[in-house]
């Protein structure tokens, strides 16, 4: 109830903007809890005391539920998440160019791909995909496609500049709609870029739906290391197979004199493998036209499918598909 609430009055500021797609979204995000929530609020948070006993009645009763049972996606064969422990390391850009390689591998598979980063979706632009999605008769969202990938965003649902600023309620609802809730027709691979961290998100999509792999990736710098190790022993935790690592912006090649510098160290990310007994599935290089070709619109396996850069992805991919078990048919 107080997620409804609060959702109630962050329409104004967080969905900016008009017109009949965003209201069709902005009715298919907002959260089905019944109740007269304005009629309990102000009863509900009188007391403090009050509040700690509800609190520690609702936990207990969570707590004896025990873990949610896994429900697979509708008409998705398998999952694979692209995770990182910290940000910035190239995990967006490594799960878009993925999902195309895995395409392009083989055409006669169906690529679907989730933005689950609900505070900062970057799907959309590297997608090169704007508007908002349909909403079909049974009240499922129609992905956007663009160079043969169904995709979905939060990015989809609000305008570009407008922060989302809700707390973890909202942001859980949002997540269960987003896979939940939308018509992915029949995908052979779904790739989830998850938001870094090892969060709410992370652990509730580990929980609620059969995940085929985790592929986290990493520089080679020392601190980004740290959070990497969190991020695949919590998938450990949580039983899901952690298929290996990706060694990102791996060596800078100087675009004038071919001279090779590892800025963020020197394979750092095959070491912490090392430690964790998992393989290096990749390395992908620290190369301008990755960037470029990301903030266009036209990722490099797309736009430049014969350089090196995309080599460097389509190899990553046939090497994720090795490692996943037997797709059901």
């Amino acid at each position: 109830m107080v997620a409804r609430v609060c959702a109630w009055a962050l329409r104004p500021t967080v969905f900016c903007g008009g017109g009949a797609g965003r209201t069709a979204a902005l009715r298919w995000l907002s959260p089905a809890w019944g109740g007269a929530a304005n009629s309990h609020f102000s009863g509900r948070f009188r007391s403090s005391d009050m509040n700690d006993v509800l609190l520690k009645d609702k936990r207990n009763k969570i707590m004896s539920r025990g873990l949610p049972k896994q429900k697979p996606i509708e008409g998705v064969k398998q999952v694979l998440v692209i995770a990182s422990g910290k940000g910035g390391v190239g995990k967006s850009t490594t799960a878009v160019n993925v999902a195309l390689a895995l395409a392009a591998n083989d055409l006669t598979k169906a690529v679907g791909l989730l933005d689950a980063d609900v505070y900062g979706p970057s799907i959309p632009k590297m997608m090169n995909l704007k508007g908002n999605p349909d909403v079909s008769s049974k009240n499922l969202m129609r992905p956007l496609v663009n160079y043969g990938i169904a995709c979905m965003s939060m990015g989809f649902l609000v305008e570009e500049t407008a922060p989302i600023v809700w707390r973890g309620l909202m942001v859980m609802s949002a997540i269960e709609k987003l896979l939940r809730q939308v018509d992915w027709q029949q995908l052979d691979y779904l790739v989830i870029d998850m938001p870094p961290g090892t969060g709410d998100v992370q652990l509730s999509i580990s929980q609620n739906i059969p995940i085929a792999g985790a592929v986290i990736v990493s520089t080679p710098q020392d601190i980004a290391l740290l959070d990497a190790r969190k991020g695949a022993e919590m998938f450990r935790k949580v039983n899901v197979p952690v298929l290996g690592l990706v060694q990102n912006m791996s060596v800078f090649q100087c675009p004038k004199c071919n001279h090779e510098t590892h800025i963020f160290g020197t394979d750092g990310v095959r070491s912490l493998a090392d430690d964790l007994g998992l393989d290096v599935l990749g390395d992908i290089p620290l190369h301008l036209n990755i960037r470029e070709a990301s903030d266009s619109g036209k990722p490099v396996v797309v736009s430049q499918p014969e350089s090196n850069m995309a080599q460097a992805y389509l190899k990553l991919a046939a090497e994720i598909v090795r490692r996943l078990p037997v797709s059901p048919t």
